[in-house]
């Protein structure tokens, strides 16, 4: 198993892609930490998770408060002994995010680039001494293919993260971590079938995409599981778009 030993700390763990992230994980071999605000639904994953055999332990954690984020990645550093892998997967998202700057309400602009922004920044710098403690580590930041179009909110702040991706890679490569990202396209979420309206899927899927069809949780857990491991050892502050060939640009 590529993880044996490791312990994986995810924020936005308790459902959705971060729950998928620690299913595949635990099932690799690694431990992991589940870092949510939803207290419930965290225990329950952490709890769904143990029955089945693994190692998992869930904390409280708002991203976008540093102290919040301090006390989560010592308690399972207490718990379970360090952190090795960090995966900065909680974010506000959806067509909330994506109306234009003069719409958006100053508040909620704060929130989106305070969790998807400084919250990486918080969770990151958080996890590094125990990451170098440990001989290194990966980072793996979740941003989007709304990054490379940068027209909304929720865009822009997705660029930040592309951005972010390449500045902890630099800083924390003397502690031997490294820093990369995933730019998913349009997955088949729930939430995102939900909120989206279906003409616009069937464009980006039909007309858009050079692969007709939906992302699946499945191809952003591989890639995931891909850049933590040794096998991408020599990758570090890029940015992979898993997105069904939607923006192609030199």
């Amino acid at each position: 198993m590529r993880f044996e030993g490791k312990v994986v700390f995810i924020t936005g763990g308790a459902i959705g892609f971060g729950r998928a992230f620690a299913k595949a994980f635990i099932a690799e071999g690694a431990a992991v930490a589940i870092a949510d605000i939803a207290d419930a639904q965290a225990a329950a994953t952490a709890d769904e998770l143990r029955a089945a055999g693994g190692r998992a332990l869930a904390v409280h954690c708002n991203v976008a408060k540093e102290t919040e984020v301090e006390g989560a990645v010592a308690t399972v550093t207490h718990e379970l002994g360090g952190v090795d892998i960090l995966l900065n997967n909680a974010g506000l998202h959806l067509l909330k995010y994506n109306q234009p700057f003069a719409v958006l309400a100053r508040d909620d602009l704060r929130a989106l680039f305070d969790v998807n922004v400084v919250g990486i920044v918080n969770c990151t710098l958080a996890c590094q001494p125990s990451m170098a403690a440990r001989g290194g580590g990966a980072v793996v930041n979740i941003s989007s293919i709304a990054s490379h179009l940068s027209t909304s909110p929720y865009g822009v702040s997705k660029l930040a993260v592309r951005g972010l991706t390449i500045a902890l890679a630099t800083e924390l490569a003397p502690d031997r971590i490294r820093v990369n990202a995933i730019a998913p396209g349009l997955m088949a979420t729930e939430n995102a079938m939900a909120d989206l309206p279906h003409d616009l899927v069937d464009d980006f899927v039909n007309h858009r995409q050079l692969v007709h069809r939906l992302g699946t949780m499945d191809d952003i857990v591989a890639t995931t599981l891909f850049l933590c491991s040794n096998e991408a050892g020599f990758i570090t502050g890029e940015t992979l778009r898993v997105s069904g060939g939607y923006p192609l640009a030199i």
